[in-house]
């Protein structure tokens, strides 16, 4: 029952933003969304409160889609687009790469400045902030880990933990508070990531107590941990990022090497899982992240996952083919998965804005979307410094 507790607050907090707050502004009172959340931030509603209805959401719409998008951007600081979205509620996480990056003291500056964007005080929890950082030649920022995923494998699963906790404070050091890793991809001779030395190992029992001691080390030491590319990216012969790629392994195959490891990061607590661009026809024609069959009944039902399912990347060249970023934004949503991750804040704008407008029209199930939007606001809440 994690995060009942929180859901009544951002229940409350949305009711006063939305009808005592205005009131008591005009008469020169304070406002209880600020004692709500206990920080005294000023009570917004960007968005108006849907109509009461069987199911209705306890968040105002465009805040409660907000909170299932994370958005990247170009340079070293946040366009006004951004800006704006973060303010509104309307953004629940930026992902960062080297680009944004260049140096550790402009890292620092960015996140604190991302973090001071005012937000409304029912989603007013610390914004995820996202990057890659595997090691080897997967690294956004200096430091720890000091070492490819392969190496990490070779010197076993308790340096693996400790390298894991090393890379939390690292991260945390400058503002981070997700780390898109561990891979656990189970890598075939010839793979992209054999060939980039991202696999812990090419067993699936070497690589689950590898990359769960991993993702442990980072989740104690305060780092949320993102187990990827689920199904499995193992067999790929391209980089999704380019390339949609097609893994014609069966189901057997999938479920006895591929999936193996997600179910020690299941039931570890792992915070969350990055699933595939990549198709799968032994299970869907479409990418694994528009796949019911593999975020829900797969990684959901059969693995019994339950923290957070994201997408990869929607807006590159590989998922361009399946539609524009509203429809699949909502492919993923009505798959199962959590967090819709786009690289530029035009693009998760238009998601955010379908997610919406599918919400007004009742063509998403409404209790369904709000516990999915739950689990993100309780691990933003979870992960305060």
């Amino acid at each position: 029952m994690r995060g009942v507790g929180r859901r009544w607050q951002r229940l409350v907090a949305a009711l006063c933003a939305l009808v005592l707050v205005p009131l008591l502004a005009l008469a020169g009172g304070a406002g209880c969304g600020a004692a709500a959340d206990g920080r005294g931030a000023t009570a917004t509603a960007p968005d108006p409160a849907p109509a009461p209805h069987e199911g209705a959401p306890s968040l105002p719409l465009g805040e409660l889609a907000g909170a299932r998008i994370v958005a990247g951007f170009n340079g070293t600081a946040p366009p006004a687009a951004l800006r704006a979205a973060i303010r509104a509620g309307h953004v629940g996480g930026v992902v960062l790469y080297a680009e944004n990056l260049p140096t550790r003291a402009a890292a620092r500056r960015l996140i604190a400045g991302l973090q001071s964007i005012p937000r409304p005080p029912a989603v007013g929890d610390p914004l995820l902030i996202l990057v890659d950082q595997e090691g080897g030649l997967v690294k956004r920022i200096d430091g720890a880990p000091f070492h490819s995923a392969e190496e990490i494998g070779q010197r076993g699963a308790a340096f693996a933990r400790r390298e894991g906790r090393r890379t939390a404070r690292n991260l945390r050091d400058v503002g981070v508070n997700v780390d898109i890793a561990p891979v656990l991809d189970v890598p075939r001779p010839g793979s992209p990531i054999a060939a980039t030395h991202r696999g812990y190992a090419t067993s699936a029992a070497a690589v689950s107590a590898i990359g769960v001691a991993f993702a442990e080390g980072l989740q104690e030491a305060g780092v949320a941990a993102t187990a990827k590319h689920f199904p499995g990216l193992g067999a790929a012969r391209d980089d999704t990022d380019f390339d949609l790629s097609r893994i014609g392994l069966s189901k057997a195959r999938l479920r006895a090497v591929d999936e193996a490891p997600y179910r020690p990061y299941a039931t570890a607590g792992g915070d969350l899982v990055m699933v595939a661009a990549a198709t799968y026809p032994a299970f869907s024609s479409r990418p694994a992240a528009f796949s019911r069959s593999l975020v829900t009944g797969e990684l959901r039902h059969r693995l019994g996952y339950r923290g957070i399912v994201m997408t990869d990347a929607l807006d590159t060249v590989s998922v361009a083919a399946f539609g524009n970023p509203a429809k699949t934004g909502l492919a993923a949503v009505r798959a199962g998965c959590d967090l819709l991750l786009f690289t530029e804040p035009g693009p998760a704008e238009a998601a955010r804005r379908a997610l919406v407008r599918e919400l007004r029209n009742h063509a998403l199930d409404g209790e369904a979307f709000e516990e999915s939007g739950a689990r993100v606001l309780d691990l933003r809440s979870s992960l305060r410094s």
